[in-house]
């Protein structure tokens, strides 16, 4: 979706098995293809000298964890700090993307500036990516840490070892998404390393907002929903749900969302990176300091049906946190790279991201 706005028989024990890298992905002939289609377009160039404004286009999301967007929009800090880095007339198209696919498709496609994805698609597109000219990606900044809730609707599911064939858990994307993958990680810390992808052949793709509904509904075949809030939230307070798992339960506080960009764009314009990354800590420090108006903000902006009061409640939880700074990157890489996902890995998590996020300080 993308808008724009100015059975009972226990689950199988076999682990999934990696593919073999043989010869070039479909993955990685897509990102040459893309490569080479950027390569035709023109060159970037220094904001002083367009002669119209310099457009920027930035994804945002549904959640809560995308809610220091959701500030810099309404806020329009974005604008206000490329002017402090002497950028003159800039506009923003600010594009709202359901799943990390959706977001990397649209990166490839030439048509984001800044993309704020799951933490693993962005680590697993970094890896696939680089050392492809035009094609490559860099991250910008950390986003967002909370927990990620498996919820379901059926009483006789009190751990993963209970879901059967005839479950479906919904996830915004299959195998791929952020919910997908911590899924994963949870199933193999909970039920062995070897059965990472125990919960695979029953997981569907589906919106989180739809996945709401068909949960409290009992339509269209969910049992499962595993989610962040505000969505695990909603699912909670209607009778006859329950949680099975919570991720901070089994794997700590992680960073679930990362800003990233075309690395192309932070070698040329490095000052448009120090924009962002003014921006975004500016919008994490009014999070922090007036949740009233964060709240409200985010009732306003998210489309969802939330409450001031709830959302409150939401940003006040402990495990909900926004810092320009990632948390516990290499235990995604260290999984990705364990399940075949990535088949080199950085040595630090800060190889993954632009200078411009080391140099970084607060205002």
């Amino acid at each position: 979706m993308i808008n724009k706005t100015r059975g009972d028989d226990k689950m199988g024990q076999h682990p999934r098995a990696a593919p073999e890298s043989t010869a070039p992905s479909l993955r990685r002939r897509a990102l040459v293809t893309a490569g080479l289609s950027a390569a035709l377009a023109p060159a970037l160039v220094s904001a002083s000298v367009l002669s119209s404004p310099r457009k920027v286009r930035i994804s945002k999301g549904y959640g809560l964890l995308y809610l220091p967007l959701l500030v810099m929009e309404k806020q329009r800090l974005f604008e206000r700090y490329a002017a402090r880095q002497g950028f003159g007339d800039v506009s923003v198209d600010w594009t709202l993307l359901d799943g990390g696919n959706s977001v990397d498709d649209a990166m490839m496609a030439g048509t984001l500036d800044f993309a704020a994805v799951g933490a693993p698609g962005f680590i697993e597109l970094w890896a696939r990516a680089r050392g492809i000219p035009n094609v490559e990606v860099i991250g910008v900044s950390g986003l967002s840490t909370t927990s990620l809730s498996l919820n379901t609707n059926q009483p006789r599911i009190a751990t993963l070892g209970d879901f059967t064939s005839a479950d479906r858990i919904a996830v915004p994307g299959i195998r791929t998404s952020l919910s997908a993958v911590v899924l994963q990680m949870v199933a193999s810390r909970l039920l062995g390393p070897k059965h990472f992808a125990q919960l695979d052949s029953i997981t569907v793709s589906v919106p989180h907002p739809q996945a709401v509904q068909s949960l409290v509904r009992h339509e269209n075949g969910i049992t499962a929903h595993f989610a962040s809030p505000p969505f695990s939230a909603l699912e909670l307070k209607h009778p006859g749900i329950h949680r099975v798992v919570n991720s901070i339960d089994v794997l700590g506080s992680l960073t679930l969302d990362v800003v990233y960009a075309p690395k192309r764009l932070v070698d040329a314009e490095p000052a448009l990176v120090r924009a962002f990354l003014g921006a975004l800590d500016e919008a994490n420090r009014l999070i922090a300091q007036d949740r009233q108006a964060a709240a409200a903000i985010y009732v306003a902006a998210s489309g969802l049906d939330v409450s001031h009061d709830g959302v409150m409640q939401m940003l006040a939880a402990p495990e909900t946190r926004f810092s320009v700074w990632p948390e516990q990157l290499m235990q995604y890489v260290d999984f990705l790279y364990m399940v075949g996902t990535i088949k080199s890995r950085p040595r630090a998590w800060n190889e993954m991201f632009a200078p411009a996020l080391g140099e970084f300080r607060p205002s």
